[in-house]
């Protein structure tokens, strides 16, 4: 799927973007934030927690080191964030992380009953494989009793995140629901300015399918040729279909399955696909749509885009930033290069209601779990470490850094002081390494803290152009796929390997309708599509998705 889940400042604030949408290499989120913060009392003041006491380690508790394995981030636990919070806790963690997949290591680990403490897993099969195991402790008795901050910030997303048995075994980062973009169709600014439709290039009105068109016509109509061929207004990036289909999806307001009565469906059998694929199609027969798109490589197609010749994609808008950063450096007028960018716009397929598009999928149950294991010899202190970090303060400090050093405190609101924001802005990854800031997002939550800052100070406290212009048109197309998240089969399992060849099926068609050689061309394809899917073994998915859905909505309740 689109990445994992992000959600800079100029360059960087671009850039910057792709870390969270999941965010968004480890883009988190990005794909999976939001909601507001409570008014979580300072992590001093609980009976049994640690810390709050500005620095000093709770008396009593005598300092403990956890084994802690992120799947993540393998940096030694020493930077200036991670001291603060060893004093406020008298916690030390032994980081563990592999050098080679994440996912090898934790099997082998589950294999061979070499636990480390504290584990962060991402979300899905291997970790439903290690509470099933039971290798990782249920968190409900020690969360009444030494998770007060727990209980506060993550409230009733602790019955979501239930298995099956009703016990909680892990909790959540970058959970809640937050109302960030996430695809859309990216357009020049400047070049939107040219074709006459220099007024909704920023008032946050969305564009029809059929004005969408005439856009892509009228760029094609003046500007016929490019370095020798024939110019086709829009390209796409071949090695992230999820991007593509996601904005066109999106466009059409199709969901994750298609709710047929009370059954789920694989969402290729909604009615509103085909006539995705028909609009996808028009554009490719119409010389519209570059005809290498499917096979362009991630630098391929972002030199296409720097290079100037191009008026649109169809992307996460996160993910433009080094030709943003290039078509900006290159612009003819300085004082205007900000216009020579892509920005994201909302475009509407005939019916779709602006409030039913579904550009922004967003996942409230957030990417990792993190659990405590059965090897863990104080689950007592391991918890208290985590409602710390789960805390108010404990937010601020994991994701703001250090008082007085980071930020400060003016009239009741964070402010982070210049120095950081500058950092951040020159080097993104050195910056977070050497402070500590935004280092780890154990435990964190979506959106703004009491005060009304976001805890995400980089990806949210201040943003570019093209993110903020990306909330404007398209942050009200976000939409919960928690309840459909891994409603598959279980890995391991005969319907898994249906559910591989349907995968499998629908990206080996895709691209084959989107360039049929007309619209008969293309329906014929999808039903040849269709007749292979059920030949798959669609139909047995179909039921395990109504299935699981049913318990998870029982389970909710």
């Amino acid at each position: 799927m689109w990445k994992k889940g992000q959600f800079r400042f100029t360059v960087a604030m671009v850039l910057m973007a792709s870390m969270l949408a999941g965010c968004g290499g480890n883009d988190k989120p990005a794909a999976n934030e939001g909601a507001d913060g409570g008014n979580a009392p300072a992590a001093g003041n609980a009976a049994g927690t640690n810390g709050g006491d500005g620095g000093n380690a709770p008396a009593g508790n005598k300092p403990v080191t956890f084994t802690f394995f992120d799947a993540n981030v393998g940096d030694s636990f020493d930077n200036p964030v991670a001291k603060e919070i060893t004093a406020k806790t008298n916690v030390m963690l032994e980081i563990q992380q592999p050098t080679g997949n994440p996912s090898e290591k934790l099997n082998l680990m589950l294999a061979s009953n070499d636990l480390p403490d504290i584990m962060d897993i991402g979300r899905g099969d291997i970790l439903e494989k290690y509470i099933a195991a039971g290798a990782l402790v249920p968190l409900n008795d020690l969360i009444d009793q030494y998770g007060p901050h727990i209980k506060e910030m993550y409230g009733d997303m602790l019955k979501k995140t239930r298995s099956a048995d009703g016990k909680n075994y892990y909790l959540a980062n970058w959970y809640g629901l937050e109302q960030y973009p996430v695809f859309g169709f990216l357009m020049r600014m400047d070049v939107m300015k040219e074709l006459g439709v220099g007024d909704k290039t920023n008032n946050g009105e969305p564009f029809s399918s059929d004005e969408f068109v005439d856009l892509l016509k009228k760029y094609k109509e003046k500007y016929p040729t490019t370095n020798g061929k024939p110019t086709v207004p829009i390209t796409f990036n071949g090695e992230n279909m999820g991007a593509i289909t996601g904005s066109f999806k999106g466009m059409f307001g199709i969901m994750p399955y298609y709710q047929d009565g009370g059954e789920l469906k694989t969402d290729v059998k909604d009615p509103r696909y085909l006539d995705m694929i028909k609009f996808m199609n028009s554009l490719y027969t119409q010389g519209l749509i570059d005809p290498e798109w499917a096979t362009n490589k991630t630098q391929q197609y972002e030199q296409k885009l720097a290079s100037g010749s191009y008026f649109a994609t169809a992307d996460a808008f996160w993910n433009l930033g080094k030709p943003n950063t290039i078509l900006k450096d290159g612009a003819k007028d300085q004082a205007k290069k900000d216009e020579a960018q892509f920005y994201p716009y909302k475009v509407l397929a005939p019916g779709v209601e602006p409030s039913k598009a579904t550009y922004g999928p967003k996942s409230s149950l957030g990417w990792d779990g993190i659990g405590i294991s059965k090897s863990n010899k104080d689950p007592v202190r391991a918890i208290q470490f985590l409602d710390f970090l789960a805390s108010e303060e404990g937010q601020y400090l994991m994701m703001w850094g250090i008082e007085g050093k980071d930020w400060d405190m003016k009239d009741g609101k964070h402010v982070p002081r210049p120095e950081t924001l500058e950092g951040f802005a020159k080097d993104w990854d050195g910056y977070s390494k050497q402070t500590g800031i935004r280092k780890w997002t154990w435990t964190i939550k979506n959106g703004p803290g009491s005060d009304g800052t976001p805890y995400d100070l980089i990806g949210r406290y201040q943003t570019d152009p093209v993110s903020a212009l990306a909330i404007k048109n398209l942050a009200d197309t976000s939409f919960d796929t928690a309840p459909f998240d891994n409603l598959g089969p279980s890995g391991g399992t005969p319907e898994a390997i249906i559910q591989q060849k349907v995968n499998e099926t629908t990206s080996k068609y895709f691209p084959r309708m989107v360039m049929a050689a007309s619209e008969t061309e293309a329906v014929a394809t999808y039903d040849k599509m269709m007749k292979e899917l059920e030949t798959a073994g669609v139909s047995k998915l179909e039921k395990i998705y109504t299935d699981n859905y049913n318990k998870r909505m029982e389970l909710w309740k």
